[in-house]
């Protein structure tokens, strides 16, 4: 009977935060909920859609908006609707480069992945 082995793959998460480590900056979370708030045009129902609370996206909204040099979201109070929330142009520059970091690295990872699974079967160690 043969038992062929599958082949391993490296896995890895990628975030900005500050150089001393103390606050994140930017990450998964933080882009899908500004995708959001572009999509539904409210920061609560950008939250709703995660199943986060509005309090907690605030949050992430804040941090984001107090590190960056010009904010990434605002707000909008009145109108028809009542109000809402805008990403920003840089906000939307945020994610297209936050995007493609996130590609550079899922490449990086495919490589090492074949790289790793090459070396440890002509080693014959797993």
């Amino acid at each position: 009977m043969s038992h062929e082995k599958k082949p391993y793959q490296v896995v890895g998460a990628v975030w900005i935060e500050k150089a001393d480590g103390t606050d994140r900056f930017l990450g998964k979370g933080r882009i899908q909920l500004m995708e959001l708030i572009i999509e539904h045009g409210s920061i609560s129902q950008a939250a709703k859609a995660m199943n986060m609370s509005y309090k907690r996206a605030w949050e992430l909204i804040n941090s984001m908006n107090t590190q960056s040099v010009k904010p990434f979201v605002i707000t909008q109070v009145g109108g028809k609707r009542g109000g809402g929330a805008v990403v920003t142009e840089e906000g939307i520059k945020a994610i297209s480069e936050y995007k493609a970091l996130q590609q550079r690295f899922k490449d990086f990872l495919a490589q090492e992945t074949e790289a790793f699974n090459q070396k440890t079967q002509s080693l014959g160690i797993i």
